[in-house]
C-alpha cells in the first residue's frame, strides 16, 4: 500500500498545484522528487494543508514546453515509489492525437452554439 496519494489540483501560471494525502493520521512529510527526462526539477515546495495532507507545488521550467508530449513524473525521494505523473503536450506533433481532435469539435461545437442563438435571436 502507498504511504501517499496524489491529487492533482490545478496548473496556475505555470505552477503546478496538488495534494498529498498519507496513508495514516500523523505521517511525517513526504520528500518528493519531481523529474523531467530523469533530471530533477527545481523548487519543488511541500507545505502543510492544515487538514493533514501536503499541498504539493513546482513552477514548469521553459525546457518542458517543447514539441510533442513531455511528461513530469513526481515520486517519494526515499523510496522512489511513484506517486503519480504530468503530461504536457504541444505542438504540430498532436494533430493526429484524439484529445487534439476533441477540442477542436468543442470549438467548433461552441461556435456553432453562438451562431444557432444569434440566428434565433435575429429570426424570433
Amino acid at each position: 500500500m502507498a504511504a501517499f496519494t496524489l491529487v492533482p489540483l490545478t496548473v496556475t501560471e505555470g505552477v503546478w498545484h496538488g495534494v498529498l494525502r498519507p496513508a495514516a493520521d500523523g505521517a511525517a512529510p513526504p520528500e518528493v522528487r519531481v523529474t523531467h527526462l530523469e533530471r530533477p526539477l527545481p523548487d519543488v515546495s511541500v507545505a502543510p494543508d492544515g487538514r493533514g495532507g501536503w499541498v504539493l507545488s513546482f513552477p514548469l521550467p521553459p525546457q518542458v514546453l517543447s514539441q510533442g508530449v513531455q511528461t513530469i513524473l513526481i515520486s517519494e525521494a526515499a523510496s522512489g515509489e511513484r506517486l503519480g505523473a504530468f503530461t504536457i503536450a504541444m505542438g504540430d506533433a498532436l494533430e493526429g492525437d484524439i484529445r487534439a481532435e476533441i477540442d477542436l469539435l468543442r470549438a467548433e461545437l461552441d461556435m456553432l452554439k453562438r451562431a444557432f442563438r444569434r440566428h434565433c435571436v435575429e429570426t424570433g
